[in-house]
């Protein structure tokens, strides 16, 4: 096949994956189910399709292309001051259950599965030892959970990608060179990976802080915030520290900074590129995912018959969620204990139910799959790596059943267990924005005091707007000042500036199709009666 045929072959792919994603996300929606059960069943199902294309997935694709955006994106998302109060919890799932998975798992392989020994088996625990991000929070957080309960899972799966990656060398290392690292090498290991990573990640975000400062120009800012994750990345991997731990830093940093960094406008389109890219990125490895079974059974040993394989995935897939669940109880009492000790502001009581979903919530995903798929194919001395196909099919059944099973099954167990609560703006929101709303009344007011009767009619006009929408978010008014807005009359409100502004865009429209107002102009006025409605969706969450 020629260059051209293989071009055109990959764009007729890759078209077909961008069809797929879109319409199954559709599907997902209109199913009220989390979208990446959805791709990774329909991408399951479509691979038995007779002469479906198959489509491998390739392990540096997925660490050097789709990682670090994704790691970026969630890490920008993330609040620091929640990742820093659940740190005791965080750190025991992210490094504490990892070493727990990946030794139980190496013990029970080579007890209980005849084709693995305990080396394998430490791999194949190091393989499925890290939980998704994506799918972990993108299923949790639209279910009503407590906010800490999301928060830990956010800051677990953002986490432990490098711990797991980490085990994995360790057990290659033993397999392949047939020495066993010493605890004080993995220590030392583990602290150059998170230290360094972390601080080069900061020193990347910083740098990139420092860029911004003096750039004012949506489209350049966009290109650097698409080139800051990979930097990083190849940055940390560079010295041998962490990669993920480098572009969580620097996602953190700029996250942190990005209220000073950068204009509304270009906060606005950094926004919509980056929902759109992670959305892209994320539904391509989901279907990705679910396509590789063809690839998974091609590497598997004739020996293997479908019974024993159905068997071997359904068995080692409870027993990952039994050993989760495991340590997740005695772990959440002795992080509280800690935390009563240590802390001048200690989280509350762990409730057992949280626990509970805290420890139901361990999808795995494309990092487990991708490490699978980058393990050796032969032995250090020549010798080909006979149950790196069985490793490779089990990481497949633990992602199917994690995701499958425990993503339908968490709707009903919150609902059952009465965790879920309605979505409403906290209180120190509602304080937030009464505070910010009475500052800018404030500013405006003794402005006005010091121009005179130059602009009245000016101040007077922003000063009522900015008033009205004090009394939306529960601010006391000159005129009454128990007087809130009740949500009928709200929604009222809301309706009646919805039907201004539809008809103030449809007018906008016709004199675009009359020639009256060019194109360029219409977006620009489309965009601001976008922001416009936006806030009264805002000021009522």
């Amino acid at each position: 096949m020629s260059p051209a045929d293989n071009l055109h072959a990959f764009q007729l792919v890759f078209l077909l994956l961008l069809i797929f994603v879109a319409a199954f996300t559709l599907l997902a929606r209109r199913l009220n189910i989390a979208y990446p059960i959805v791709l990774v069943v329909a991408g399951l199902l479509i691979s038995f399709v007779p002469h479906i294309p198959v489509v491998p997935l390739n392990a540096n694709l997925i660490f050097l292309i789709f990682l670090p955006p994704l790691l970026f994106s969630s890490a920008y998302a993330t609040s620091w001051r929640e990742l820093r109060a659940n740190g005791l919890s965080i750190g025991f799932l992210a490094f504490g259950l990892v070493a727990f998975t990946v030794f139980a798992v190496a013990e029970f392989s080579d007890r209980f599965i005849t084709a693995l020994d305990f080396k394998s088996g430490f791999i194949l625990g190091a393989v499925v030892a890290a939980t998704d991000a994506i799918a972990a929070t993108s299923i949790a957080s639209s279910l009503g959970l407590p906010r800490r309960v999301v928060d830990i899972l956010e800051g677990e799966s953002l986490l432990n990608d490098a711990t797991a990656l980490l085990a994995l060398e360790f057990g290659l290392q033993m397999l392949l060179d047939g020495t066993t690292p010493t605890v004080s090498h993995a220590l030392v290991r583990l602290l150059w990976l998170t230290v360094a990573g972390s601080a080069i990640g900061f020193v990347i975000g910083f740098l990139v802080a420092k860029l911004n400062d003096v750039i004012d120009d949506g489209p350049i800012q966009i290109v650097i915030s698409l080139i800051t994750p990979y930097a990083a990345y190849l940055a940390g991997e560079s010295v041998h520290a962490s990669g993920v731990f480098a572009v969580v830093a620097a996602g953190l940093y700029i996250s942190r900074q990005h209220a000073t960094i950068f204009s509304p406008q270009v906060r606005i389109q950094l926004h919509s590129v980056w929902d759109a890219l992670t959305f892209l990125l994320n539904g391509v490895v989901f279907a990705l995912i679910g396509l590789q079974l063809p690839v998974i059974m091609g590497f598997m040993h004739p020996n293997y018959t479908w019974p024993q394989l159905l068997g071997y995935g359904a068995i080692f897939s409870l027993i990952l969620i039994a050993l989760r669940l495991i340590w997740v109880f005695p772990v959440a009492w002795i992080a509280h204990q800690i935390d009563l000790r240590i802390s001048r502001h200690p989280n509350p009581t762990p409730n057992p139910k949280s626990v509970f979903i805290i420890g139901w919530t361990g999808m795995r995903g494309v990092i487990s799959l991708a490490a699978a798929i980058s393990l050796p194919q032969t032995l250090g001395d020549g010798r080909p790596f006979t149950t790196r196909s069985l490793i490779l099919f089990l990481t497949f059944s633990v992602i199917l059943v994690t995701l499958v099973l425990q993503g339908l099954t968490l709707p009903p167990l919150i609902r059952a267990l009465k965790l879920s609560t309605p979505h409403r703006t906290d209180e120190e929101e509602y304080e937030a924005r009464r505070t910010s709303l009475n500052a800018a009344i404030a500013y405006l007011e003794q402005d006005q005091a010091s121009q005179g009767d130059r602009f009245a009619h000016i101040y007077e006009d922003l000063i009522h707007r900015y008033r009205h929408r004090l009394a939306a978010v529960g601010g006391p008014t000159e005129d009454d000042p128990n007087h809130r807005l009740d949500g009928a009359t709200y929604e009222r409100l809301r309706h009646i500036a919805a039907g201004a502004i539809h008809a103030e865009r449809n007018t906008m429209i016709t004199l675009r199709n009359q020639g009256h107002l060019s194109d360029e102009a219409l977006r620009k006025m489309e965009h601001e009666l976008d922001l416009q409605q936006s806030r009264y969706e805002a000021a009522n969450d």
